[in-house]
């Protein structure tokens, strides 16, 4: 397809300290055992989008993820890892590499994207319409924005209610106006002028920016380039783009002419002109067909510039593990009502127990559960739609539900844990007690504890 595709996979997102570390970058967070990643890196590789540039923002951390991905795609994919700064943003990053891409179009994609809606058909709507950008939209979650908060520990005292207001042609196939993190209590206010070049508007806030992109190199290279403020693509670069659309006059290079002209007379009554044009004319596809105003309100110029988006089905997965409480959603979700993107077969009970495990006498591993390669468990335990890694060593007596334990934990008789976190080569002493809780990596929760919505971590040197 001639497409580049770029994935962001950042690099240790404060956010979800204390799960990241130098040791633990973001794009290998665990999600079904697997490195978050991977779903991504799979999903590019079943679309035949096989010619890859990872960026990893700091250099320890780039090491890291391009030493997974060349031990587990060898042969598979041709990826190249950039290491950029930190925290740049993502505008930043690509601009970054600008000097990498060579193709006509760019595909964006999140590396905190867990998703089975299929790239392929993305880049095609892009193609199709001839787009300067298109954006993918799906189904924000029921409970709401991961930014809304959460039920994990310290995320409970977030505010409330951050969507994203998303204004439709009536086709449903182009971006006509979008506010990224509005808050839904307050009006939304819309320029006229976008009204009067759209005639009509559909505003949806039930969907959210997926954080893919299929953008036309030229444009993105130019609004890189002449925005060097700019540091977000959903913040500054997508919201720009889709208010340089309605401008009057687009140039064929992508750079907009001012909007306003002045001559308000005669432009409203070519406004009115236009308007009932539209109204008349119900066959036309969609705006971008339309003749746009020129330059003084006089002789029309055809659009060429067009912001598309492609909404994904809304029986479609599609989640970022971008806060703590989404990663354990997801968890949830790829051992549960995801659990065809796991890439387990899932065994008569609806669990994974990886045939090296090892299972002391009266213990349950539950459905919708998933036992790492390894992993002993002693008697008398009970698991529920939990997560546990590979090599993980847990006593007698021990319950853990609603839980995520990574790779080579120890876990003493008589623990109880909740609704928890537990990152990999932690030690959990005997008769410790977790609910709501995230332990960082290689901490030490001394016998008999009891925590309630904590994050326990060592400090970083």
């Amino acid at each position: 397809m001639d497409f580049q595709v770029v994935v962001l996979a950042g690099g240790t997102s404060k956010n979800l300290v204390p799960l990241v570390s130098k040791e633990v970058p973001k794009a290998l967070l665990p999600v079904g055992n697997r490195p978050v990643i991977s779903y991504v890196l799979e999903l590019l590789e079943l679309s035949n989008l096989k010619d890859l540039i990872v960026v990893v923002e700091g250099q320890d951390a780039a090491v890291r993820v391009g030493s997974w991905i060349s031990g587990a795609y060898v042969d598979r994919l041709h990826v190249e890892v950039a290491a950029v700064p930190e925290d740049v943003g993502t505008a930043g990053a690509l601009r970054a590499i600008a000097h990498h891409l060579t193709a006509k179009d760019i595909l964006v994609v999140s590396g905190d994207i867990v998703s089975d809606v299929p790239l392929g058909a993305v880049a095609a709507a892009h193609r199709r319409h001839d787009a300067v950008v298109t954006a993918m939209l799906c189904s924000a979650p029921v409970s709401g924005p991961s930014e809304s908060g959460s039920s994990v520990g310290k995320d409970k005292a977030k505010k409330p209610g951050h969507y994203n207001i998303i204004g439709l042609d009536p086709t449903k196939q182009f971006l006509v106006y979008i506010a990224a993190g509005a808050e839904l209590e307050k009006d939304i206010r819309i320029q006229k002028s976008i009204l009067r070049a759209v005639g009509q508007m559909e505003i949806r806030s039930d969907l959210m920016d997926a954080h893919l992109y299929a953008f036309k190199r030229s444009v993105l290279h130019e609004v890189l380039d002449q925005k060097d403020t700019f540091q977000s693509l959903k913040q500054d670069v997508l919201p720009y783009l889709v208010r340089c659309q309605l401008s009057s006059e687009v140039l064929l290079n992508g750079a907009p002419q001012t909007e306003e002209n002045g001559n308000e007379k005669a432009s409203s009554q070519n406004n009115q002109l236009m308007l009932s044009q539209i109204l008349a004319n119900s066959s036309t596809p969609s705006f971008h067909e339309l003749y746009a105003l020129g330059p003084n309100g006089s002789t029309p110029v055809r659009r060429t510039h067009k912001c598309c988006v492609y909404i994904a089905g809304k029986s479609k997965y599609c989640v970022r593990l971008n806060s703590i409480q989404a990663f354990s959603d997801i968890n949830r979700d790829v051992i549960g009502d995801a659990s065809h993107l796991s890439g387990y077969s899932f065994s008569a009970q609806n669990n994974i127990i990886h045939p090296s495990a090892e299972l002391g006498s009266k213990t349950t591993v539950g459905p919708h559960c998933m036992l790492g390669e390894g992993s002993q468990m002693g008697d008398k335990c009970s698991v529920k739609r939990s997560v546990i890694g590979r090599h993980c060593r847990i006593g007698s007596n021990v319950k853990v539900v609603n839980s995520v334990v990574m790779n080579h934990v120890t876990i003493g008789d008589g623990c109880s844990i909740q609704n928890s976190i537990i990152c990999s080569n932690v030690q959990l002493q005997d008769r410790v007690v977790l609910k709501d809780c995230q332990v960082g990596a290689g901490f030490v929760v001394t016998a008999g504890s009891e925590c309630k919505g904590e994050a326990l971590a060592k400090k970083e040197k």
